[in-house]
């Protein structure tokens, strides 16, 4: 087989990087391609695709899965955004703009309903859940806002059904599931969307918009969300010296103890810029479209992951960037060693949100223990989330230990627009 140069190399970084863009891109140029009144057909068939369902067949069964006050605070919900746009139409109006028009319009009902559709939220509190599920199934087509109704799956079989919009984060939803199970509010507590076809699952960050990601599974698709107990969740936050002095012998950053471990969190995230571990080391690269494994030695960096070019040294220069971690997310596998042949089954997964077939977009990595998959990975996301993974850390400990003041890096820690640094 024929080695490509290290400028050929890097081409074919460029090109991944130009798929990760063209994915955001297509649905923007096909719809400008089209024809002003084959565009507006298509809009009001997407609107009304707004809000739909995660694990249900459709939303009309999702609806009715849904606990009374659940389907009483959608309605208020509803209702309340219905006399917004009432109230703002005269200002639209006065604008004088089509466009403004035609979207103020759309986000009232029809006049001849209007009043009674109000008057009926207001006057018919004994309803029904068959009637607020008939007026909330209208009211859903016209909402400006992107809503799903979930399925959360727990870890004894059971689930819980829950309506999110494209406002809320994971952070919010968690709190929600706290309400509804009256469990501990540990900062192990994660939602994981797990995607069978590929054999991946991922813990989504509590800054996430629940929304987000979820619009990426196809309309058929079998990927489920768990509400599960992760304790390697926030493991570099307390036990930092795992990822900051992986170097040293095992036992001595086992004995580590308290006040180091905070000395270690202030000195590499209590600053305005947060410090990514310098990990480095042989991992093997699956080859495309093949069930082959090749060992190369990858260099972690606060812009993505590196490796060293046969022939080559360590050295910055020579280095060639494997992958960015801005078009990126990065999964856990399962029983990769049975199906792709790996030589472990410590295995992770790095690739675009919006792919959820097999492509050869995606990549593979594999380490030899358990233990350097876990410095991997969680290295990997303090690369690519930077002080915004701590203070989502902050946050949790803040709702499990709310009369506790939690010791960590001084105040001056900036905003989550800090960037890592290497």
């Amino acid at each position: 087989m024929m080695l490509l140069s290290v400028k050929e190399t890097e081409k074919m970084d460029d090109i991944d990087a130009m798929f990760s863009d063209l994915l955001g891109e297509m649905n923007t140029l096909s719809q400008s391609l089209m024809p002003s009144a084959d565009r507006t057909e298509v809009d009001s068939a997407l609107q009304t695709e707004r809000t739909f369902s995660i694990g249900f067949t459709d939303l009309n069964e999702s609806l009715k899965e849904l606990e009374d006050h659940d389907l009483d605070a959608l309605m208020a919900d509803l209702a309340s955004r219905s006399t917004t746009s009432e109230c703002s139409l005269p200002t639209y109006q006065q604008a004088g703009s089509c466009a403004d028009n035609e979207m103020a319009a759309s986000a009232l009902p029809p006049p001849s309903n209007s009043v009674e559709s109000s008057g009926g939220l207001q006057t018919s509190e004994p309803q029904t859940k068959s009637d607020k599920f008939k007026l909330a199934l209208e009211k859903l087509k016209e909402a400006k806002v992107r809503k799903l109704i979930v399925k959360v799956l727990m870890s004894d079989g059971s689930s819980k059904i829950l309506m999110v919009d494209e406002r809320q984060t994971v952070r919010e939803v968690l709190d929600m599931l706290f309400e509804k199970t009256h469990c501990d509010c540990s900062i192990d507590w994660s939602l994981c969307e797990t995607n069978p076809e590929l054999q991946i699952e991922r813990g989504f960050e509590d800054h996430e918009h629940v929304v987000e990601p979820l619009s990426s599974w196809t309309r058929l698709s079998e990927n489920k969300m768990y509400f599960v107990s992760r304790p390697q969740k926030y493991v570099m936050f307390t036990n930092p010296q795992v990822f900051y002095m992986w170097k040293k012998k095992k036992e001595c950053s086992s004995k580590i103890n308290e006040q180091a471990k905070q000395l270690l969190l202030q000195e590499h995230f209590g600053g305005s810029t947060l410090i990514v571990p310098d990990l480095e080391g042989t991992l093997y690269l699956k080859e495309d479209g093949k069930k082959v494994w090749k060992p190369r030695y990858f260099v972690l960096r606060a812009s993505g992951i590196y490796y060293v070019p046969k022939g080559k040294t360590k050295s910055s220069s020579d280095l060639v960037c494997f992958v960015h971690f801005e078009k990126f997310n990065i999964y856990n596998t399962k029983h990769f060693k049975l199906k792709y042949r790996a030589p472990t089954d410590f295995c992770f997964m790095l690739k675009h949100p919006c792919i959820q077939n097999e492509s050869d977009y995606i990549k593979f990595l594999c380490c030899d223990d358990e233990h350097t998959l876990l410095l991997w990975v969680n290295s990997i996301r303090i690369a690519k989330y930077g002080t915004t993974l701590y203070e989502n850390y902050q946050a949790a400990m803040k709702r499990a230990h709310p009369s506790a003041s939690h010791k960590g890096p001084p105040p001056s820690i900036e905003s989550s627009n800090s960037r890592p640094r290497k």
